[in-house]
């Protein structure tokens, strides 16, 4: 319930690399994001620090993002920040930010891009099935007659 949503922007630095699983298709890259800021004293934008974040991706997302996700694009990432520490054989502790994607697209400010909906199997075809007999079925009698029953005379108890 209380996970980190996050929204990044920023551009794929490694080739995203696809493969299929146990659990399903799964997908991952690097994703770099660099802030930018305005240095009055040189009059000129300027790069600040850069981030890297792992991105996960999978199911039909995985899919989607191997076919058309490339190395340098610029893309927007949303999904669960999770962020782990380690200490590996003796060195120092180490960090990795990793994002389970919910929603990947490609940056439409510095670019342009066309969708394409995947395409999707075609459903096996079925044997028609009979219609339903949707009508209540006549009293027994006949046509036009109004039928009149009697309810049967209860028995006596002696």
């Amino acid at each position: 319930m209380n996970e980190t949503f996050v929204c990044v922007v920023g551009n794929v630095a490694t080739q995203p690399l696809y493969r299929e699983t146990a659990a399903g298709p799964s997908a991952r890259f690097r994703l770099a994001v660099t802030s930018r800021y305005w240095d009055r004293e040189k009059s000129a934008w300027t790069d600040g620090h850069t981030n890297f974040f792992t991105v996960w991706a999978n199911r039909q997302l995985a899919v989607n993002v191997a076919a058309c996700v490339e190395l340098g694009q610029p893309v927007l990432v949303q999904g669960r920040l999770k962020v782990r520490t380690e200490v590996r054989d003796g060195q120092q502790q180490w960090a990795s930010a990793d994002i389970d994607a919910v929603a990947i697209g490609h940056d439409l400010a510095r670019g342009t891009a066309a969708f394409q909906r995947p395409a999707r199997p075609e459903p096996a075809p079925t044997a028609p099935r009979p219609e339903p007999n949707w009508e209540t079925p006549r009293p027994s009698g006949t046509e036009g007659e109004e039928t009149h029953q009697q309810a049967p005379e209860p028995a006596a108890v002696t």
